[in-house]
């Protein structure tokens, strides 16, 4: 019976997996997924609108759901449908995190009520002016040294900004009927365009179409000028595929093609329809704007029906709690049951290897890229190569540091990640310079793996100090195995950040006309080389024993993680992607962790528990 756990145990995992792809039961409608399907072109590339909502709320609160007042749940594509047609509704929504005292003092709360941290549109509208006020005072500051408040207020200001962008994507400020608007302008629009031209002639005219068409035009140049969302597909005749425009862009073309762009006529018929809780209606336009679409766009379409999915079913944040099942199953093999627990817990990293294998080959079919083109996917990438050496690892010495290292690195990763996509979409479009894909599967994949194996060998260091100083489960053949892994996976480290680090030169040398400019990211991938050419060269002189080898090696995680992260932030060089306060607290954290573990190694011998080393 206890040889059958193991396989019972990924089973479900698996099923949980698979039902994350399958629909839920009193789920949101069909049509309103449907409507999550429509591509749109946003950020620099062609996307759902699930996307779009699911990537503003992860900007905005942090998380994708939303609750109403009445405490009815929302999925992100409903709340978008309420922020684009019904906007009186979700200005009540609280979805605006605010935690700072002195924000919420600003905005007329009691700071000493902490229980206050979502607050809704309508709640910070009336402190608008006060809020731009801050923000115009803060936004000079550099981000390394504005207060608490200061980066608070910007903060705020872009989310309430992001909001208010989206807000006015598809109908204009005030309107009720934009629909029965629309219709009226294409009845009058032939002669309120002779009016204004007479009048601007000269000639006799009717005074009011004249009035109404320049007032129209005024209302649409404010649509065009107010938001960043690119819902209208290009005329059939266009020879331009991507020359998407806003709705009122398109509306301001209605003036000289003499009659309304029809995707801005179906969107008005949607938000219609919705205002006026007709499904039927709703489903009915949703389904012929759809299937146009499809004729016209097919592939966009398709990549934008399997985002959808790919949304739904988030397999990294599926994959990170299964990471952390196998991570416990490994230390629970150390305590008790150590073959059924040591092989269920390899059962569920092979589980979770394969699910984020899954996604991340969706990315790169989404995107049409290697597997690495920013930050948030080399978090991805680093988290998937350090948990496919472990395998190998596990599979060769079967004594569950393997799936331990595997879980505890799978599941960091992926909440890396996780944080990492609450700055926006994260298949962004390519900066120029990064718009190769030789060079983004060749250096980027190979010095990310390199950062994987020197995070790796670093894991496993931690994994035997621990071991060795808080429990009695690291024997000699144990601590004897561990230190071969170290060994084995620093010289894989060395070779893959050398090649790495010298392929990105000859990168640097196409791109920018020199090979090594000491640029900060230059400088850390070299010195992530230095280091474990260090470490290799120690431990072959006899500078260090096992002891001496783990605690280089955790070493070895802060001069990565620096290389990887910090460099990011110092807000100078070519690969900078900018200062965020929250990363650096939380590296200057996992590197005091660090410090602490290499101070913990070297405790007297006598304080070890497992044995004398």
């Amino acid at each position: 019976m206890r040889q059958r756990i193991p396989f019972f145990v990924v089973a479900v995992a698996a099923i949980c997996v698979l039902l994350g792809l399958a629909p839920h039961p009193g789920g949101e409608p069909d049509a309103v997924q449907a409507f999550g399907r429509l591509p749109v072109l946003a950020e620099g590339r062609i996307k759902p609108l699930d996307s779009v909502a699911r990537s503003t709320l992860l900007v905005i609160q942090g998380y994708q759901d939303v609750t109403t007042p009445e405490k009815k749940e929302l999925t992100p594509d409903e709340w978008l449908l309420d922020v684009l047609f019904v906007p009186e509704k979700a200005d009540t929504y609280r979805i605006f995190y605010v935690d700072n005292p002195d924000i919420l003092s600003l905005v007329g709360t009691n700071k000493a009520d902490l229980s206050i941290q979502y607050m809704s549109f309508n709640e910070l509208a009336p402190h608008l002016a006060e809020i731009e006020a801050q923000e115009k005072l803060a936004e000079p500051v550099e981000p390394q040294t504005r207060t608490r408040f200061q980066s608070s207020v910007v903060q705020l200001y872009g989310n309430l900004s992001h909001y208010l962008r989206l807000r006015r994507s598809l109908e204009p400020e005030g309107s009720k009927d934009f629909l029965g608007e629309l219709l009226h302008l294409q009845e009058t629009l032939s002669d309120g365009v002779e009016a204004v031209r007479a009048k601007e002639a000269g000639k006799p005219h009717d005074e009011a179409k004249a009035t109404a068409i320049i007032d129209e035009g005024q209302r649409f140049i404010g649509m065009a000028e107010s938001t960043d969302l690119l819902a209208i597909p290009p005329d059939e005749d266009d020879p331009d595929p991507n020359a998407w425009h806003n709705s009122g862009h398109a509306l301001l073309e209605t003036f000289g093609k003499g009659y309304v762009n029809p995707s801005v006529l179906a969107y008005a018929g949607m938000g219609y329809s919705w205002r006026s809780n007709e499904p039927s209606s709703f489903e009915h336009i949703v389904k012929i704007y759809g299937s146009s679409l499809e004729k016209r766009f097919g592939r966009q379409v398709r990549k934008a029906r399997v985002e959808t999915i790919f949304n739904a079913a988030q397999p990294f944040y599926a994959g990170m709690w299964i990471f952390l099942a196998a991570f416990l199953c490994a230390v629970l093999s150390w305590l008790k049951w150590p073959e059924t627990a040591r092989v269920s817990a390899w059962g569920l990293v092979a589980l979770g290897w394969a699910v984020t294998t899954a996604g991340i080959a969706t990315r790169m079919w989404l995107e049409g890229r290697p597997p690495v083109t920013n930050l948030y996917s080399s978090a991805l990438f680093i988290g998937w190569g350090s948990v496919a050496l472990c395998l190998v690892l596990e599979a060769t010495y079967r004594n569950a540091i393997g799936t331990a290292a595997a879980g505890m690195i799978g599941f960091a990763t992926l909440l890396i990640a996780h944080h990492l996509a609450l700055a926006g979409d994260t298949l962004e479009m390519m900066r120029a310079v990064l718009d190769s894909n030789f060079w983004l599967g060749t250096h980027v994949v190979v010095v990310t793996t390199g950062y994987a194996s020197t995070f790796l060998a670093g894991i496993l260091a931690v994994i035997y100090i621990l071991r060795g100083v808080f429990t009695r489960t690291l024997d000699k053949a144990t601590a004897d195995a561990l230190a071969r892994m170290v060994y084995g996976i620093v010289c894989f480290a060395t070779l893959f950040s050398f090649v790495g680090t010298t392929l990105g030169g000859i990168w640097a040398d196409q791109s920018w006309g020199r090979f090594w400019g000491w640029d900060p990211k230059e400088n850390g991938a070299l010195i992530i080389v230095i280091w474990n050419a260090l470490i290799l060269h120690a431990r072959w002189g006899g500078l260090v024993k096992q002891r001496g080898l783990m605690c280089l090696a955790v070493f070895g995680n802060i001069v990565t993680s620096w290389s990887w992260f910090g460099t990011n932030m110092l807000g100078i060089g070519l690969h900078s992607y900018g200062f965020t306060e929250a990363a650096f607290w939380w590296l200057s954290a996992f590197i005091a962790t660090q410090l602490a573990l290499i101070a913990i190694a070297n405790l007297p011998l006598a304080r070890w528990r497992s044995f004398r080393a």
